[in-house]
């Protein structure tokens, strides 16, 4: 009698782990009948440079798992839109659901902790290991700055090649470049870029000017232009249009180039357009659907740079790329300088955020970061964390309303 009380109370116990261990460890959204459904929400569409990189790692997605999956895609999800829709796709059943934009961050992370049996993948968010930390809210994001650097290494071959033709003067490197918002991600890829063009050419400055937008082609074009205006001979961006790349062209005639993200730009500025970076959002997202088809942890499931919920990676992992280099106008050598580069960071010896240099902090003029120091980019969180303007080199100015 004693002995079929143990095994009874054995049994029971058994079984009590078994539930305990499936509630609380396995992925709640790996359980689902039919095909696993996967949101993309965007706050663009497939005509915006920044939107249409990330339908790329979507189709991706449709390539691999095929009928295994069904994909949902929201586009130009703006503002109070944003709450709406992810109710709408909380409440069909999605399992995991992947938001794009900056902006969507902090309503994603309410949602998740709303519907915790639901996987939210934040793309370039940066509160995954904030209170509260939630196991169904992640964080992701190529380590750009990387590309911005070897993108700034493009730029500065061009210039120098200028230099050397006599077309400029050393005084006369200048760069410009298009900024959306002041952010650290914004801010800590200008410099990188920028720091990549003082490799090449040390006299160099750049003028920065914030849109204060991220996908106004007027507003970058006009933007370009004044920068065009003020004597920068190379113009990058940090918006999401091919506005900048389009007032390049159109001023070809003043030797302008220009230096693109997210997607190449050659056939839209052929003789202006050097080249591009991008992030490589695949790895993550298709990273991401296969954990949840397999019921297993996501960031345990990428190759990355683990931070907690958080993760990243850069040229050593795909994360990052560089596109095609215009054969028509980039000078002799410059693509053996950007596969050795590519591949020093590939090994870790690249220090970019380093130099003779001091930061100012744009909200508070006391707080200030000696570049003798080197600051370790993406050391603690993929989204870039560097937010300080480089004094005398760098000039933010504002848009000129005429």
């Amino acid at each position: 009698m004693k002995r079929h009380v143990v095994i009874t109370a054995l049994t029971s116990f058994f079984f009590l782990f078994i539930f305990l261990v499936t509630r609380f460890f396995v992925t709640p959204s790996a359980r689902h009948d039919g095909p696993l459904k996967i949101a993309f929400v965007y706050d663009g569409d497939e005509s915006i440079p920044y939107t249409s990189n990330f339908m790329r790692a979507e189709n991706a997605v449709r390539e691999q798992f095929g009928d295994k999956v069904e994909i949902i895609t929201r586009s130009n999800v703006t503002g109070d839109e944003t709450e709406a829709t992810l109710e709408a796709l909380a409440e069909d059943d999605c399992a995991i659901i992947f938001t794009a934009s900056y902006s969507q961050t902090i309503i994603a992370k309410e949602y998740a902790e709303k519907y915790p049996h639901i996987q939210f993948c934040q793309a370039t968010g940066d509160n995954a290991n904030e209170a509260p930390y939630l196991k169904n809210y992640h964080t992701f994001m190529g380590e750009i700055y990387q590309g911005r650097y070897v993108s700034g290494i493009v730029a500065g071959m061009k210039l120098k090649d200028l230099i050397d033709k006599k077309v400029i003067t050393k005084k006369e490197a200048k760069v410009g470049y298009v900024a959306a918002y002041p952010y650290p991600e914004v801010i800590s890829g200008f410099t990188a870029f920028f720091l990549g063009v003082r490799s090449i050419v040390p006299t160099a400055t750049m003028n920065v000017i914030y849109t204060y937008t991220w996908g106004s082609f007027s507003q970058e074009k006009l933007c370009a232009e004044q920068l065009i205006d003020e004597g920068c001979v190379i113009i990058s961006q940090h918006s999401d249009t091919t506005g900048p790349a389009i007032a390049c062209e159109e001023a070809f005639a003043k030797n302008v180039f220009h230096i693109g993200y997210n997607q190449s730009m050659v056939n839209i500025a052929p003789m202006t357009s050097l080249t591009s970076t991008r992030i490589n959002w695949s790895p993550y997202i298709l990273g991401a659907v296969k954990a949840v088809l397999e019921n297993k942890e996501i960031e345990h499931s990428i190759k990355g740079h683990q931070h907690g919920n958080d993760i990243g990676a850069g040229f050593d992992l795909g994360w990052v790329q560089m596109l095609e280099l215009n054969p028509i106008i980039t000078p002799e050598g410059t693509a053996e300088k950007v596969a050795e580069t590519i591949q020093a960071f590939k090994k870790g010896t690249v220090s970019v955020f380093k130099g003779d240099y001091i930061g100012i902090n744009p909200y508070d003029e006391d707080d200030t970061y000696d570049l003798k120091k080197e600051f370790k980019e993406n050391a603690l969180q993929s989204a870039p964390q560097f937010s300080y303007i480089l004094k005398d080199v760098i000039s933010v100015e504002e848009q000129s309303l005429f």
